[in-house]
């Protein structure tokens, strides 16, 4: 069998398109609980466990980084955010105006991973061309 990288980038893409995904749902979820009394909101942590990940040896270049990374460790975990803080007295946290700038900038993040992914695609299809 042929040992190969050309996937490396293209499966650290999906898991952080996953988690993108996942925020999503998160943050959906946080909008739909806001006058839930008692609620607190969910986020996804993603990015901190890959850039933990990557930065395991400093004198690597990323491609290494990438290719030594085990992409079956990075799994996003759903968390409660500020669990002891409340905006309101029936113990809910969710801010309509914080989630809604979080949704957008979520998005923003999805479509340029999503992009990514298909540019990484159309470089191995020049490549077998």
């Amino acid at each position: 069998m042929i040992k190969s990288n050309a996937f490396d980038y293209i499966n650290v893409l999906d898991k952080a398109a996953d988690a993108a995904w996942l925020r999503n749902e998160a943050i959906a979820n946080n909008i739909a609980n806001v006058d839930t009394p008692g609620y607190k909101r969910e986020d996804i942590t993603f990015q901190k466990e890959l850039k933990r990940a990557l930065k395991y040896n400093d004198y690597e270049t990323m491609d290494a980084k990438v290719s030594h990374l085990k992409t079956s460790e990075l799994k996003p975990r759903t968390y409660d955010d500020y669990d002891g803080f409340s905006y309101r007295l029936d113990g809910n946290n969710v801010d309509i105006e914080t989630e809604n700038a979080m949704l957008a900038k979520n998005q923003l993040m999805y479509e340029g991973l999503v992009n990514s992914l298909n540019q990484e695609f159309a470089n191995l299809k020049s490549v077998l061309k």
